[in-house]
């Protein structure tokens, strides 16, 4: 049976080329990077090089990126980090952030460390930016930090960061962006975007788990959350994984080579899909913002609440489509979906992430819908 993959927003494949790159650090080049010796100098020039590669593509200091085991880590860095060290006694969010900035809020606020207000949304999931601003002017001189994704991960609603980012330091707010799942997707000039930390896990965009890194402003002044040796500038304690810091350089690299011939492939497959959908399904419907100026990876559908999508995700992955219905993030769990619970408190019927990658194809977006008309028993699934 043909299986196809379309959930390339919880992981993506490792690309042959970054294999390739990581081989070496795995297998000859086993150096501490601390090490002052020849073998610790090997390994710690390719962390450095690394590291100015980053930096050159993202117009920042390599001073500025601190490698990290993903953007889970990241995430929680900078929230602990701008309550314990930068004097943040409010964070401004929303209901619809990755668990790794809700629940992070969540247990800053339990803890009465800092005050959490949650950002209104719009139907869409965008946030509202007259409330926002509301928030801002309430808590301005207070200290106050705004989180908010790049990008959801669950529907693909995509913010402006240049002006939420420019509203925030209109009112002197420290300005965070979860951008997990744009980062290797869309260039960023960070010399001109007013934000002071981005987030990065290589393993979107087609490079290794467990490594990802921190961009952070040279003026934003955290401190280390994890404490031991002084790597990373003094700022994560911890061996470097020399191999996933290669990889993730490298995954970076191959995406910024023909990033806009990526998004033209990937946008014209979301949008034969939703085509297909509309067309051939009787019912169906799109969660948050379905448009082009959405997260172009992403495609949450809605079915309907008509008995037939019952079980549609197992289903699915029975005649061999990988999907998602929600999170990958929180996959074993019986909770649904926070977002879809925050925008659509209401709705019923079915929900199904689909999400894209360079290598999907037009045949296997073909297949699946038919794979889906199947297991909906609008007719059967042809030879």
């Amino acid at each position: 049976m043909e299986r196809i993959y379309l959930d390339n927003a919880a992981t993506t494949p490792l690309a042959p080329e970054v294999f390739e790159a990581m081989v070496p650090y795995l297998r000859d080049h086993f150096g501490n990077p601390s090490a002052i010796h020849s073998y610790g100098r090997a390994t710690r020039a390719a962390v450095e090089q690394s590291r100015r590669a980053i930096a050159r593509l993202l117009h920042c200091a390599p001073g500025e990126i601190i490698f990290t085991s993903g953007g889970t880590e990241a995430d929680n860095m900078v929230l602990h980090g701008a309550v314990r060290d930068l004097g943040v006694k409010h964070i401004i969010t929303s209901a619809i952030e990755h668990h790794a900035v809700e629940l992070t809020a969540h247990a800053i606020g339990d803890a009465g460390t800092a005050e959490v207000h949650w950002v209104k949304l719009e139907a869409d999931g965008k946030p509202d930016l007259g409330h926002l601003e509301n928030l801002l002017k309430d808590t301005q001189g207070q200290g106050v930090l705004v989180s908010l994704m790049h990008a959801n991960n669950e529907i693909g609603t995509r913010i402006d960061l240049h002006a939420i980012g420019g509203l925030c330091h209109r009112y002197g707010a420290l300005f965070h962006s979860d951008t997990v799942q744009t980062m290797g997707h869309y260039r960023f000039d960070l010399e001109c975007t007013p934000v002071d930390f981005i987030t990065c896990a290589a393993h979107k965009f087609h490079g290794p788990k467990g490594t990802g890194f921190l961009y952070m402003r040279s003026r934003a002044g955290l401190k280390p959350m994890i404490l031991g040796g002084s790597q990373e500038r003094n700022m994560r304690a911890g061996t470097e994984n020399i191999a996933g810091i290669v990889g993730l350089a490298k995954a970076m690299e191959l995406a910024y080579e023909d990033l806009e011939g990526h998004h033209r492939h990937v946008q014209g497959l979301k949008a034969r899909m939703m085509q297909r959908l509309q067309a051939e399904i009787p019912g169906v419907g799109f969660n948050g913002d379905p448009g082009e100026d959405a997260l172009y990876t992403v495609l949450n559908v809605r079915f309907p609440d008509d008995g037939r999508s019952e079980m549609l995700l197992y289903n699915l992955d029975i005649e061999g489509v990988a999907c998602s219905g929600g999170s990958a993030c929180s996959s074993g769990s019986n909770k649904g979906s926070h977002v879809l619970a925050a925008l659509y408190p209401e709705r019923p019927g079915a929900n199904i992430r689909f999400s894209f990658s360079r290598y999907t194809t037009v045949a296997e977006v073909d297949r699946a819908v038919e794979v889906l008309k199947r297991v909906l028993q609008l007719e059967p699934l042809k030879a």
